[in-house]
């Protein structure tokens, strides 16, 4: 590796060349034992890349998880670092990085979660799993379609648990839900509705400024087209830029599709109607406050309805999903899930479940990715929809149809070279993406 920017792409042979301490020898550390030879007393020792507000999440979740250790945690932020790692009981040893290259080197560390903005999640998963680790990663799994297509790849290669940040799928409520719909209790479901309604407010133009003190900016640009610094552009807010989040679509409203898709049992849909915009925001947002998405399948419907400006609860529901059956519906909120028959009768559902940390432990313990809740197999699928919902969006409103086997956008209303050039990115110099089936 010639400087630290230096983000390499490896090749089988590379892989077996690979003999030095440098980015390189992450390949070679896929070939180490399994995690039960390599952990003492068959504790795993977890990692943390990215400590915003997720990333605190998974530092608590993770280190109390029984025979866990969280043993380092990595941010370009060094004021976020030390409050992630105020979090953890053994805050004293606990090795911090700035540079997640340089945590993935660290043959110690047998598992990795993934809490950085949305441009960094699939880059550091593919070299984490070059570097032989275990990744639970966070929604979206990718900045992009090619890029869920090529985790999707490189964990089947290397045979290792990759977990999708869709934690819904471990709740032993919706496991529940998803397997009374099996059993048709409200009938033949012939439609869904994926629910995304809350305030999110405006973020205002903020002018350029410089990084804050010890911040790597150009790590944190990574992949993404060099820009100057702004707050809005910094944390959290940085979601609501193309170059570096997807938009609220893949934020929070993938968990209400991700539900959505489990429950109608589909995946690719046959075509995708797509509107958007911002009706409410007349800021720095690149991102739409409204938006509606239908994904057409041959025996029913998914509609996604996105709005940024209703502090007011929809159907019961700020955020939630809802199934239509022919003999009642299904309701998946945040204050439980509840049947409602056509004659107006209903109950609850309830049960209970494990962390979707846990979860992701369990299947790592086993070295099994079929026990995963949320394989990435299943996230790149809710993943892939949000994209592909936003480039028909972006596009002023196009019908996409995606052919999944093809991994190409097939009919996009005329604009199918467009469409296909956004199912990917030009990754900046010294940042490509470490691995290329």
């Amino acid at each position: 590796m010639k400087n630290k920017s230096s983000f390499p792409t490896f090749t089988r042979r590379d892989f077996l060349k690979a003999t030095s301490g440098s980015l390189a020898s992450l390949a070679t550390l896929s070939v180490l034992p399994s995690l039960a030879q390599n952990s003492p007393n068959g504790r795993i020792r977890h990692a943390v890349i990215g400590t915003g507000g997720q990333g605190k999440s998974h530092c608590r979740s993770f280190a109390k998880i029984k025979d866990c250790d969280v043993v380092a945690l990595c941010d370009v932020d060094p004021e976020r670092l030390g409050q992630a790692a105020a979090l953890l009981v053994n805050a004293d040893r606990v090795k911090k990085f700035a540079d997640f290259r340089q945590l993935l080197e660290d043959k110690a560390i047998d598992t990795v979660s993934i809490a950085t903005c949305d441009h960094w999640h699939t880059p550091i998963a593919l070299a984490a799993l070059l570097a032989g680790k275990h990744v639970y990663v966070e929604k979206p799994c990718s900045h992009n379609v090619h890029e869920s297509n090529l985790l999707v790849k490189a964990a089947r290669e290397h045979k290792k648990c990759v977990q999708h940040g869709t934690q819904r799928r471990s709740s032993g409520q919706v496991n529940a839900a998803v397997k009374a719909l099996r059993d048709g209790v409200i009938g033949k479901v012939l439609a869904a509705k994926a629910i995304n309604h809350q305030l999110r407010k405006p973020i205002g133009r903020a002018p350029v400024s410089e990084p804050p003190t010890g911040v790597n900016y150009d790590m944190w640009l990574g992949p993404a087209p060099k820009h100057a610094f702004t707050k809005n552009r910094w944390h959290y807010n940085w979601h609501w830029f193309w170059d570096y989040g997807c938009g609220d679509l893949a934020n929070d409203g993938i968990h209400q599709l991700d539900a959505a898709l489990w429950g109608l049992g589909v995946k690719y849909p046959k075509g995708i109607v797509c509107s958007g915009g911002q009706l409410f925001y007349d800021d720095d947002h690149e991102t739409p406050d409204t938006q509606t998405i239908i994904y057409e399948y041959e025996h029913c419907h998914l509609i996604y309805e996105m709005r940024l400006w209703t502090d007011y609860a929809m159907e019961g529901h700020d955020n939630g999903t809802i199934f239509y059956g022919t003999e009642g519906k299904l309701e998946d909120g945040r204050k439980g899930i509840v049947v409602t028959m056509k004659d107006g009768q209903s109950r609850k559902i309830e049960a209970e479940g494990v962390s979707h940390q846990e979860n992701f432990l369990n299947a790592v313990r086993a070295n099994d990715p079929s026990k995963l809740s949320a394989p990435i197999e299943v996230g790149a699928v809710s993943a892939n929809l949000c994209h592909l919902g936003n480039i028909g969006t972006r596009l002023g409103g196009q019908r996409v149809e995606y052919d999944p086997v093809a991994e190409r956008i097939i009919r996009c209303g005329g604009r199918e070279a467009e469409a296909n050039a956004m199912l990917t990115r030009t990754y900046r110099a010294g940042y490509e993406l470490p691995y290329r089936a």
